[in-house]
C-alpha cells in the first residue's frame, strides 16, 4: 500500500496542471496518447505536467498512487482538469465523440 502522503503528492501534481499525463517512454500506448494530445489536438506543452514514470526514482510509487486514485494500473494515465481521463483508449474514444476537444477548449 503507498503512504497518504505520496496519495497526497500525486493529487497535488494532477492539480498543478490543466493536462497530467503519467506516461512511460518505451509505452507504444503512451506514445499514441502523447501524438493524439500535442500533434493532433495541439496542446501546448506548458499546459500539461508530464511525468515519464520510468525515468523516476519514485515512478513506481507514483503509479501506485494513481492505482489508488482512479483504479487504472496502466499508462498512460490522463487527467484534464483534474478528472480522470482514463488510458488512451479512453482518450481516442473521447478523441472520436468531440468531448477531447471540449475538454481541452475548457482549459
Amino acid at each position: 500500500m503507498v503512504s497518504a502522503q505520496t496519495v497526497a503528492r500525486v493529487q497535488a501534481l494532477i492539480k498543478s496542471k490543466p493536462v497530467f499525463i503519467a506516461s512511460k517512454t518505451y509505452c507504444p500506448y503512451c506514445q499514441r496518447a502523447k501524438k493524439t494530445l500535442f500533434q493532433e489536438m495541439h496542446l501546448s506543452q506548458d499546459k500539461t505536467l508530464l511525468l515519464e514514470l520510468d525515468e523516476m526514482d519514485d515512478g513506481a510509487d507514483i503509479q501506485d498512487a494513481l492505482r489508488e486514485l482512479s483504479g487504472q494500473t496502466t499508462v498512460p494515465n490522463i487527467y484534464i482538469s483534474g478528472e480522470h481521463v482514463g488510458g488512451n483508449d479512453d482518450l481516442q474514444a473521447a478523441k472520436r465523440s468531440g468531448h477531447l476537444k471540449q475538454l481541452l477548449d475548457n482549459i
